[in-house]
């Protein structure tokens, strides 16, 4: 059975897909030049003559040009956590749009039905803790205190990630994962089980170091995209402050301050 051709494509049909494309790439993680070109290039692949693109810290608009019409459409971005494999399958449906292998009807579908690939908690909690406990052995910590780092970090990767699915606001589980952290690592203090407890406290909350944020916010800066390199520096920052805050407040609670002594 053939299928007839689809008519040419007006912007009303392709500006909310290149604000989709946008705002999937930068939900994830994507740094601002690739979401901006990835939505500038689909658009031009399916049609378009012109697109334009602005990235916000908390929206994207897409102004799509066809023919002497022009469409413009504002999404409203929510953060949705990094996940790199949303990000490349939103590339590899730009790549098949550029090269005729979709069209803007089945390029909708596809993109709609993206959805992130988690990995099971229990296996995350693991790695987390295990990642950890060798950032402790490269600190010089004994291997109990690598064992307590181990317990203490994957624990508190367990406590993240619940607290993250009941959507508390990130800075509330970056302050109580380090504290939750920093409290079992305390038992390094208090029952002499290592005799390397300040390294083993100072990496049990390396989990908490918002590296890809801080990355991103560098990266959007030094290509151009200042407001968000700078949302992306603050937001970074928060976090920190967060984690300082429940490292203080464990301390401070236990009476045991560590490697602040």
């Amino acid at each position: 059975m053939s299928t007839s051709p689809l008519p040419p494509p007006e912007p009303i049909d392709l500006a909310p897909l290149c604000a989709e494309t946008a705002l999937k790439l930068l939900q994830h993680g994507a740094e601002s030049a690739l979401v901006e070109s990835l939505a500038r290039r689909v658009g031009l692949a399916l049609g378009a003559e012109r697109v334009e693109v602005a990235l916000m810290a908390n929206a994207v608009t897409v102004t799509v040009r066809i023919s002497g019409r022009s469409k413009t459409t504002v999404r409203r971005n929510e953060d949705r956590g990094i996940n790199m494999h949303t990000v490349m399958e939103v590339q590899r449906l730009v790549l098949e749009a550029e090269e005729g292998k979709i069209d803007r009807v089945h390029y909708r579908q596809r993109l709609l039905a993206l959805e992130p690939v988690h990995h099971p908690r229990w296996l995350v909690a693991v790695a987390v803790g295990l990642s950890c406990a060798c950032f402790a052995r490269l600190s010089a910590s004994d291997w109990a205190g690598c064992a307590l780092v181990a317990v203490a970090s994957s624990v508190a990767m367990a406590a993240r990630q619940q607290l993250a699915a009941r959507h508390f606001s990130p800075l509330v589980v970056f302050f109580l994962t380090a504290f939750v952290a920093t409290s079992i690592t305390v038992v390094g203090f208090a029952y002499e089980l290592s005799r390397t407890p300040k390294a083993a406290m100072a990496a049990s909350v390396l989990l908490l170091v918002p590296g890809y944020p801080l990355i991103n916010a560098v990266s959007d800066m030094v290509k151009g995209y200042i407001n968000t390199g700078i949302s992306r520096g603050m937001f970074a920052l928060l976090l920190s402050g967060a984690t300082c805050l429940g490292i203080v407040a464990a301390m401070s609670i236990w009476g045991v301050w560590g490697w602040l002594s």
